[in-house]
C-alpha cells in the first residue's frame, strides 16, 4: 500500500534512522529543558540533550512507567505550560488514580493525522460510513475513531457501545460499510446480526477492531457471521496518544506501526535487554514530537515480537506482531510463564471450537495447582464430539504450553460476551 494522502514523513526504510534521531534528540531536549520530572530523571541518569549522538544513546535514557504518571497525579510528565493544553483523556487505574495524558493542538493533529493514515491503509474512500461502537468522554477511543474518520473525510455515525438493536438499525438504515469496534462488541454484533437473520440486509465491507486481543477464532467468527472478507487489528495505548498508532494490512502479516511519530523498543520484561529479532518482549515507546506529555522510554508492558522484512503490501512502515498480552498479565502454573496471548494462539489451532473460552486456575488441598479450561464448542456442532475435543484441547496445550488441565466443552454463546472487553484468565489460587 503506497499511502498518498498520509504518507509517512520519511522517504524510504534507510532514511527512518536519520528521521527518528532528529526526533529523539528533540523530545529529549523538549522534555530536559520543560518538564522538572524529566529534568531529575535525566540528571540522574547523567543524559543531557547534548549527549544524544545517535540512536544507540537511546539505551542510556531513563525509563519511565504508569506508577510515575500515577504518583505525578492529575498532569504527569507535563511539558508545556498549562494554557497551551486543549485537552485530557485519562484511562482507568488499579489504584484509585487516573492515569491523565494532556494533549497540545499539534498533539491533536498529529493523532489525528496517524488515525486517518489508519483508514487509508485499510483501503477507505470517502464514500464509505463508518459505524463507531466505542466508548466515548475521557477514553481515547470514541473522539480517535470519530476524528480521525472526520479528518480522512468520511461519514462518521458515532454510536458508542452497547444498544444492540440501535447498532442493527443503523447498519442496514445508514448502510455502514466500515465497523469500528472492541473484539469483543465485535463478537456480540456479529452473533446479533446471525440472530436477526440480517447479514443479507446489511453493507459492511470491513471491521476494525481494537482495545483487547483477537484470536484467530475470533476473527474467523466476526467474518463468517457479518459476511466481511477483512478484519484490521488496530493498537492503542493512551500514554502514547490512544488507538490509531498502528494498523495490521489486508495481508495479515503484522501490524504497520508509524515509527515517525515514535521509537517501538521490543525488552526483555525482566532484564530490559533488547530481545533477538522475532522473539517475544515488552513494548517501550519514546516519542518524537510529543508536547504537553512526551513519552520517554514508556514501560507499556505489552508484549509482541519485531516483524522483519517487507511487506507484502508494499508500505514501508516497520511492522510488530499482534499484542500477545501483557507482561503483568501472566500467571505462574507450575513453574510455568503464560501469557494469555500463547493461550488464544494454541486454541486457535483446534478445530471444532467457538472463539470463547475462560481458563481457571484453582489451589486444592492436596496442595497441588489444578488448571480447568472451559471452551465453546463450535454453533454448528452438538455434543456428540465433546470429549474427542476435549482430549485434542488438552494435548495442544500440553505440547505448546508445557502444562496439564482439565477441559470442559461447553454450549456456543453460554460463555460471557462484553460490549468492551471480555476477561478470559481467571486465577482463583489462595494459599
Amino acid at each position: 500500500m503506497i499511502l498518498k494522502r498520509f504518507p509517512p514523513k520519511y522517504a524510504s526504510p534507510g532514511d527512518l534512522q536519520s528521521f527518528q534521531l532528529k526526533g529523539l534528540r528533540w523530545t529529549v531536549s523538549h522534555a530536559w529543558n520543560n518538564s522538572p520530572f524529566y529534568r531529575k530523571r535525566l540528571e540522574e541518569a547523567r543524559v543531557s540533550p547534548d549527549g544524544i549522538g545517535t540512536l544507540s544513546d537511546l539505551s542510556r535514557l531513563p525509563f519511565t512507567a504508569a506508577e510515575d504518571l500515577r504518583d505525578n497525579y492529575p498532569l504527569p510528565l507535563l511539558s508545556v505550560p498549562p494554557g497551551e493544553i486543549v485537552r485530557i483523556h485519562s484511562s482507568s487505574g488499579t489504584t484509585g488514580l487516573r492515569k491523565i495524558l494532556c494533549y497540545t493542538q499539534k498533539d491533536i493533529d498529529d493523532w489525528l493525522y496517524m488515525f486517518a493514515r489508519c483508514y487509508e491503509l485499510a483501503g477507505l474512500s470517502r464514500e464509505d460510513r463508518v459505524q463507531i461502537c466505542v466508548g466515548y468522554g475521557l477514553w481515547t477511543a470514541g473522539a480517535g475513531f470519530q476524528l480521525g474518520a472526520e479528518n480522512f473525510g468520511a461519514m462518521t455515525i458515532p454510536s458508542g457501545p452497547g444498544n444492540l438493536d440501535l447498532q442493527c438499525t443503523f447498519l442496514q438504515d445508514l448502510q455502514t460499510t466500515v465497523l469500528c469496534c472492541t473484539a469483543s462488541m465485535g463478537l456480540l454484533m456479529a452473533e446479533e446480526v446471525h440472530a436477526r437473520g440480517i447479514r443479507d440486509r446489511i453493507h459492511l465491507r470491513k471491521v476494525i477492531l481494537g482495545a483487547e486481543r483477537t484470536s484467530e477464532a475470533m476473527i474467523a467468527t466476526i467474518k463468517d457471521l457479518l459476511g466481511v472478507e477483512e478484519v484490521y487489528d488496530i493498537p492503542g495505548l493512551t500514554e502514547l496518544y490512544g488507538p490509531g498508532t498502528g494498523l495490521s494490512c489486508r495481508h495479515e502479516t503484522g501490524i504497520h506501526y508509524w515509527a515517525d511519530f515514535y521509537i517501538l523498543e521490543i525488552l526483555d520484561p525482566e532484564t530490559l535487554a533488547p530481545v533477538a529479532p522475532g522473539e517475544i518482549g515488552e513494548m517501550v515507546y519514546t516519542t518524537l514530537g510529543k508536547e504537553a506529555s512526551p513519552l520517554i522510554r514508556y514501560r507499556s508492558r505489552d508484549l509482541t515480537r519485531l516483524v522483519e522484512g517487507e511487506c507484502p503490501c508494499g508500505c514501508i512502515l516497520p511492522r510488530h506482531d499482534k499484542i500477545l498480552g501483557r507482561s503483568d498479565d501472566m500467571v505462574v502454573f507450575r513453574g510455568v510463564n503464560i501469557y494469555p496471548g500463547q493461550a488464544d494462539e494454541v486454541l486457535s489451532k483446534v478445530g471444532g471450537i467457538g472463539s470463547e473460552y475462560q481458563i481457571l486456575l484453582e489451589h486444592k488441598g492436596d496442595g497441588k495447582d489444578y488448571m480447568t479450561v472451559k471452551v465453546e464448542r463450535a454453533s454448528q456442532r452438538n455434543d456428540e464430539a465433546d470429549a474427542a475435543l476435549s482430549r485434542a484441547i488438552a494435548v495442544e496445550m500440553k505440547r505448546n504450553l508445557m502444562v496439564s488441565c482439565s477441559v470442559e466443552i461447553v454450549p456456543y454463546g453460554s460463555l460471557p460476551r462484553s460490549e468492551r472487553k471480555t476477561k478470559r484468565v481467571f486465577d482463583n489460587r489462595r494459599y
